[in-house]
């Protein structure tokens, strides 16, 4: 059975009842294994990822690392309990050169994928098509406060390998992720292509800090005959581990799977908890307004190198949607 209530420190006892079997697209479903000491977000992505990936048409293997950045931003954004921003970035030398994914809290998601179609290949990985670079996560406070940014090296290996590093290294938080991202073939009227994603994040958080001890980072260059660290982890974490180890792609992505019968299928028999589902949509922050008051901060001489047949034509690189402006729009005075 599942429990369900508002997530705060001191949330009443919820009542016990049966896992919801409406499948609900589109949402963070935050969860809690008490007897575990576990926490943790489940993300279901339908509509909102099928918007953002088709704008661009991407190739599919484009489009599902792109998804797969957009699950993981998700996981990790929703968690922001201020409004701010929570952006996700990679530069690499592999064919996917660059991945921008942009969330704004609460609920707003926007994407981006910079890549070279003639190094794409068949059956490429997530780490072939990023190669070696790193990858930057930043949470924007707002103008008035200080931005903190987490990297990671990138080595040609997943976004799930990344993640487990970053946690590993910047929060030092025992945490496991997971993604999986598909496309959905349909018959019958209406749209026969639509993606889907997944992914679901669980965290140790025991109130003894010691049971989250994890082993030192590798020593690198040290001498010769250093011993490693290593540290026992604890039962709670090593079920935990294995339970979300269990959980296949197919069931994070399945549209006709609700995300508490997936969570009560991993943890029914320790009893799992979850909270109030957060919505998320894909909707991009850029307007007119905004793209005149970003050409205004160029340079007069970059204006007027700007105007093509009488008119300044702007793109959105997330959205795809088309400015147009006149020159005296633009702010290109005459015989520039």
């Amino acid at each position: 059975m599942v429990s369900q209530s508002s997530e705060t420190k001191n949330a009443p006892e919820a009542p016990v009842r049966a896992p919801s079997a409406v499948p609900v697209d589109d949402t963070v479903l935050p969860f809690e294994v008490a007897a575990l000491d576990l926490r943790g977000r489940l993300t279901r992505l339908g509509p909102a990822l099928d918007d953002i990936l088709t704008k661009h048409d991407y190739p599919a293997p484009v489009g599902k690392l792109l998804g797969e950045a957009i699950v993981l931003t998700t996981l990790l954004g929703t968690s922001l309990k201020f409004e701010g921003r929570f952006i996700l970035q990679t530069r690499t030398d592999g064919p996917v050169s660059f991945l921008v994914v942009d969330f704004k809290s609460p609920d707003r998601l926007r994407a981006y994928a910079r890549f070279d179609a003639r190094q794409l290949k068949e059956g490429q990985s997530s780490g072939e098509l990023l190669g070696k670079g790193h990858l930057a996560m930043t949470i924007d406070q707002g103008a008035d406060m200080s931005r903190y940014q987490g990297l990671v090296a990138l080595h040609g290996g997943s976004l799930e390998d990344a993640a487990h590093e970053y946690f590993l290294r910047s929060e030092q938080i025992p945490t496991r992720v997971r993604l999986a991202v598909g496309e959905e073939w349909r018959g019958g009227d209406g749209p026969k292509h639509r993606w889907r994603a997944g992914g679901m994040l669980l965290q140790f958080l025991p109130k003894a800090p010691e049971r989250a001890r994890q082993a030192d980072l590798h020593p690198g260059d040290a001498p010769e005959g250093v011993v490693h660290h290593v540290v026992a982890e604890d039962d709670a974490w090593v079920e935990g581990q294995s339970l979300i180890g269990t959980v296949e792609d197919v069931e994070l992505i399945d549209p006709s799977l609700s995300g508490e019968r997936l969570l009560y299928r991993l943890f029914h028999e320790r009893g799992v908890r979850v909270f109030t589902p957060q919505p998320l949509r894909a909707q991009c922050s850029c307007s007119r307004d905004a793209v005149a008051a970003m050409l205004k901060s160029f340079a007069p001489k970059d204006r007027a190198d700007m105007v093509k047949d009488d008119k300044v034509v702007v793109t959105c690189e997330f959205c795809s949607s088309v400015y147009e402006f006149t020159p005296h729009e633009a702010g290109v005075e005459e015989g520039t």
